[in-house]
């Protein structure tokens, strides 16, 4: 079982950053492949970004491909997401999710384990 906790989330304006991070408690965590999706208000969840366990293979929507990266710290059960340029279009609850499958990473339904999801605002 993991526990995930997302922070980092705020206000910024358009062409701006900001780094979520997501920290997730038990001692198994190296063996998730984790990912960060995001719901803007009236939309669907959708995928963002996903790495797998040993933080090599990573994978991408293509709207923040080039502006966001994923990366992970095993020794410090944490997912982080960078996020430069950013566009309104990218305002959404942000949530980071954990998975024991490390296969169809795009899909919501491979994830068991779900942080309670950090706000990003972008002003234009």
């Amino acid at each position: 079982q993991v526990q995930l906790v997302e922070s980092g989330g705020g206000l910024v304006q358009a062409g701006g950053s900001l780094r979520l991070s997501c920290a997730a408690s038990g001692r198994t965590f190296s063996s998730y492949a984790l990912g960060w999706f995001r719901q803007a208000p009236g939309k669907e969840r959708e995928f963002v970004a996903s790495i797998n366990w040993d933080g090599i293979n990573t994978y991408y929507a293509d709207s923040v491909k080039g502006r966001f990266t994923i990366s992970r710290d095993n020794a410090k059960n944490t997912v982080a997401l960078q996020m430069n340029s950013l566009k309104p279009e990218d305002t959404a609850i942000y949530y980071c999710a954990a998975a024991t499958i490390y296969s169809s990473l795009g899909d919501a339904n491979t994830y068991h384990h779900w942080g309670q999801g950090t706000q990003v605002t972008v002003s234009s």
